[in-house]
């Protein structure tokens, strides 16, 4: 299996070559550079494997939730890509790529959570299942002291771990204001390509990748900008009284 993949979603540009299970990536924190860096990368990661375009079996991408061009960049170089070459692509969830890189040793529940601005977090609950996970509920965008376990994991009393800049947003309320509490929160970790392309190769041989004009981002959010009217308001609701 040879798989190239594409995480653009957050801050973090990452490009990752999985080849039979070994896998290369590149990746650095770099707002607004994705578009400057990610086709480079590929072509570098490619160049050192020794590895032709042609002999790719598919080409793997985070769909979102995540920053709107971010999203948009990465769904467009897979379709891109994948249509010159014939390929399929596998669409991942980011917040499920996200989880998939919490701490191995920390509990099996986790909540993926990451920083929509706007004063909201998009947040995903999973369960770890060996090298995957398994999401326990939809995804949400939803405003931090707005996220119920009990809505977004299924409830109950198990331990869980969260990860994310989701948690460092609004001065880290959604980890405070959650029952129970976390058992460990890593509130600067960012998705990577490399653990996309481990789930995308998973997914792959599960049968769900798709034909390139088929792969859809996950927005989650209708609206990607306020209105100067909600800025404003917004900022006078944050005003202490």
């Amino acid at each position: 299996m040879k798989l190239l993949a594409f995480e653009t979603a957050t801050e973090a540009c990452s490009v990752a070559l999985y080849l039979d299970g070994e896998v290369h990536e590149r990746f650095e924190i770099a707002p607004r550079r994705h578009a400057e860096l990610a086709l480079p990368w590929a072509e570098a990661l490619l160049a050192e494997a020794g590895i032709a375009r042609a002999r790719l079996d598919a080409i793997a991408v985070g769909r979102g939730p995540g920053a709107f061009t971010g999203v948009r960049l990465g769904i467009a170089l897979a379709q891109g890509i994948a249509l010159a070459l014939d390929l399929p692509v596998v669409p991942v969830s980011t917040l499920a790529v996200l989880a998939a890189g919490a701490h191995a040793q920390g509990p099996e529940r986790i909540l993926a959570a990451i920083d929509a601005r706007m004063g909201e977090v998009y947040v995903g609950a999973f369960l770890r299942e060996g090298d995957a996970v398994a999401a326990l509920g939809a995804e949400r965008v939803l405003r931090p002291e707005a996220v119920a376990l009990a809505e977004v994991a299924g409830g109950g009393d198990a331990a869980w771990q969260g990860v994310g800049t989701g948690f460092a947003a609004a001065e880290g309320v959604l980890a405070r204001h959650l029952s129970p509490a976390p058992a460990g929160v890593d509130a600067q970790a960012l998705p990577r390509a490399a653990t996309l392309a481990r789930l995308a190769a998973a997914a792959h041989a599960r049968g769900q990748a798709v034909a390139p004009e088929r792969a859809e981002p996950a927005y989650l959010r209708d609206n990607v900008a306020l209105t100067l009217a909600e800025q404003q308001a917004l900022r006078g609701s944050r005003r202490p009284a």
